[in-house]
């Protein structure tokens, strides 16, 4: 056992996910959430050197979020960074998007982050510290065809954690957003060519971003040197939102 507090990582079975819990193994023990890919999880635990803990849960719905809570409570885990990461995407252009696809995208993205931003700033503010970083997307910046859904959960995010910030500042608990823009993931990679080649042109820096470029961000507002950042919305997009 050592004296490292907890990050909690949400969606921590994705690229950029995993990605995050490399870069903060250093410095935190992690719980690790997923929704159903637990042998990825089970995977990036043996690669970790550090202590991991790991949750499944579908983070769309109170209940089990409540249940992510007891379970930290219960095991007086230390949550003194949380990350809510999970996401998923049902894209569609809105004539052909069903009810159904546009409501679960934003239980999923955006009412998980205020289950569990609720949740988790209750122990925050009794001990005056805490991080919660939000990941956002570049899609909820500046919108995008077919993810009308997905814009606005992100959007929604945006909203939320500039909010939240003023909430909770003087309890000393930081809340920011970090908004990848193209990154190079699982989700990504389901977009053909031609789509790829088209979002390449609007990038300055010519390249597609690597999920290690979020978890570094992450990282960096997750550590001492960020204490007077707070209600931010910070772009890792290769400076496609210029």
């Amino acid at each position: 056992m050592n004296n490292k507090k907890y990050a909690l990582i949400t969606g921590a079975s994705g690229g950029i996910g995993s990605a995050i819990a490399r870069k903060l193994a250093s410095d935190y023990n992690l719980i690790l959430h997923t929704r159903s890919k637990k042998d990825k999880i089970d995977k990036l635990k043996k690669e970790l050197d550090t202590e991991v803990i790991c949750i499944s849960a579908d983070l769309s719905n109170f209940e089990d979020c409540q249940k992510v809570f007891n379970i930290c409570k219960e095991e007086n885990l230390d949550v003194e960074v949380l990350v809510n990461n999970a996401g998923m995407t049902l894209d569609n252009v809105i004539f052909r998007m069903k009810e159904e696809d546009f409501v679960k995208v934003i239980e999923t993205n955006l009412y998980s982050v205020f289950y569990l931003s609720k949740l988790f700033a209750r122990t925050m503010m009794k001990k005056k510290s805490g991080r919660i970083i939000n990941i956002a997307s570049i899609s909820g910046i500046r919108g995008n065809v077919g993810q009308t859904n997905y814009s606005a959960s992100k959007a929604g995010i945006i909203g939320f954690t500039k909010s939240l910030a003023k909430e909770l500042a003087t309890k000393n608990i930081l809340v920011n957003a970090v908004a990848p823009g193209f990154i190079d993931t699982e989700m990504t990679n389901n977009l053909n060519d031609a789509v790829k080649e088209e979002i390449l042109r609007d990038i300055p820096l010519k390249r597609y971003g690597k999920a290690e470029d979020v978890a570094g961000l992450v990282y960096f507002l997750s550590g001492k040197d960020s204490s007077y950042i707070t209600g931010q919305v910070i772009s890792v997009d290769g400076g496609m939102n210029i």
